[in-house]
């Protein structure tokens, strides 16, 4: 490859080549900048050729100076192109003798010689500015491009929040209706407050009439809900499965973009916790009728448990996932946080708790265990909550007792069990049946699961004698304290982390 002196000093100035490809720059190359003695901020570049070329010129003869001066001469002379200091010799390079000599870049030998090429450059700063200015908008695109590529992928996973949730086959798979979002807006007067009907853990709940009649309860996925999708995609896919009358029944679903909507049927009187924590509404709840519904939800928690295609932990089971249909039968409802579990023992493990403080068994709280023993502590407490009117985790006037566990369980040991009964139920209660169920209350949340009864011999005990019981162990008593604080499972791995969700009626 053969380029004169004069092609090279331009190529070295990083000026684009008219002609290139492979190993060819038979094109040459142009300058940038063009020669000119104003411009007063010249330096030089180096580049090698072989002596031998040297002796082709002779009319280029040597300066007697030295290597300094022959370099200072070269820059104060517009008509310096280049120079060589060889064997204490100064040559001084005009354009025409440069371009006049060919070198040889690819084969070099030992006999080479170093030419300093000038290289003019501007002063005036105009370059540099136009080279930042052109930097400064190259990188702005970039920038805005780069943005934009960001927002394109924000906004498509927004949207497939709600079209990616469910695959086609699961789609395929549903027994229940999809609705349009425009006919759940409808519905529901575009979410108005006026016909919320309650708080969960998985978002809003509001009241929809459909065609101008059908009433359903419209559950709309928070935006502010970290569980929510998963909550969703159980719900859809799991309650279809579910048929029993004691447990809530999915009309359909509807989804737009992020919104994900799921639709039950309507449950006039909302849940229990509004019912036996009001002390006017309270009263409306006899023990007959609390009773009633102690077997309603132990016939629905059997069912999940044992009687059902699947075998469901339902994992929060409280007071507000109790529902009241009109002749105030029981329903449970939200299995966002259910489990499918196989096998006969029924149990499993996570790396992260979530369910409602107050409810959940200690080796689900401290250890991430669950099984259908988890589901029977939490029933064992709403049957407590039943028969006292009070909250697990409200005030009691014992110190000693932080919650309603603990306040029972020492009423029990001081054999005063009816002293937990709520005050309303003075004229209608059974005392019996009242006993009966607390001492069925307290076998429920016994601290081994192990000594726990299943729900299939809660319901037997249901309708046998009190003598026929067993007496009961003492329940594990769980402060919020020790909850956060003690457990070296969690501590160790970093993975227990406590989901509280809200205890609101729908």
């Amino acid at each position: 490859m053969i380029l004169t002196l004069s092609q090279l000093f331009f190529c070295f100035l990083i000026i684009p080549c008219l002609s290139y490809g492979g190993d060819s720059f038979s094109g040459g190359c142009v300058r940038k900048i063009e020669p000119n003695c104003k411009i007063k901020k010249p330096k030089f570049v180096l580049s090698y050729f072989r002596t031998s070329y040297l002796s082709a010129f002779p009319e280029n003869e040597a300066l007697p100076l030295d290597e300094a001066e022959c370099r200072s001469s070269c820059l104060d002379h517009c008509i310096c192109n280049a120079y060589t200091f060889n064997s204490n010799k100064c040559h001084h390079w005009n354009h025409k003798s440069l371009d006049n000599i060919s070198l040889n870049l690819i084969s070099y030998d030992s006999n080479i010689e170093t030419i300093y090429i000038k290289v003019f450059t501007p002063d005036d700063g105009k370059n540099n500015t136009k080279v930042l200015l052109v930097a400064g908008i190259v990188s702005g695109c970039l920038g805005l491009v780069f943005l934009c590529s960001i927002g394109v992928i924000f906004y498509r996973r927004m949207k497939s929040r709600g079209q990616g949730v469910l695959s086609e086959e699961d789609r395929k798979a549903l027994d229940v209706p999809f609705f349009e979002f425009k006919a759940i807006v409808s519905a529901t007067h575009n979410f108005s407050p006026a016909n919320e009907l309650g708080q969960g853990g998985f978002g809003p709940v509001y009241k929809g009439t459909f065609h101008g009649e059908t009433e359903m309860a419209v559950k709309k996925l928070s935006s502010q809900s970290g569980q929510g999708l998963k909550e969703f995609k159980n719900e859809v896919l799991l309650i279809p499965k579910l048929q029993h009358r004691n447990l809530i029944r999915l009309m359909g679903y509807g989804m737009k973009n992020q919104e994900m909507i799921l639709l039950y049927e309507y449950m006039p009187n909302k849940s229990l916790d509004r019912f036996i924590f009001d002390r006017t509404l309270c009263k409306r709840l006899d023990w007959a009728l609390r009773f009633d519904i102690i077997m309603g939800i132990a016939r629905g928690l059997l069912y999940l448990h044992q009687d059902s295609r699947l075998r469901i932990i339902h994992r929060d089971l409280k007071a507000s996932n109790v529902l009241l249909d009109n002749d105030m039968n029981p329903k449970i409802s939200d299995f966002g946080l259910a489990k499918i579990v196989k096998g006969k023992e029924g149990e499993g493990s996570v790396t992260r708790v979530v369910g409602t403080y107050g409810y959940m068994a200690p080796e689900y709280l401290l250890n991430g265990l669950f099984s259908v023993k988890s589901d029977v502590f939490s029933f064992g407490v709403v049957v407590l909550e039943i028969i006292s009117g009070k909250r697990n985790m409200g005030y009691y006037h014992n110190k000693e007792a932080f919650n309603l566990i603990s306040y029972a369980w020492g009423l029990w040991e001081e054999k005063k069990p009816l002293n937990l009964l709520d005050t309303a139920l003075a004229e209608s209660c059974n005392s019996i049946e009242v006993l009966r169920c607390l001492i069925i209350g307290l076998l429920c949340v016994q601290e081994d699961p192990q000594d726990r009864p299943t729900m299939t011999n809660v319901l037997g005990m249901l309708g046998i004698d009190i003598e026929s019981l067993p007496d009961p162990k003492e329940p594990a008593f769980i402060s919020k304290k020790l909850a956060h604080s003690s457990p070296s499972y969690a501590n160790e791995l970093e993975i227990n982390q406590l989901t509280i969700t809200m205890e609101e009626g729908r």
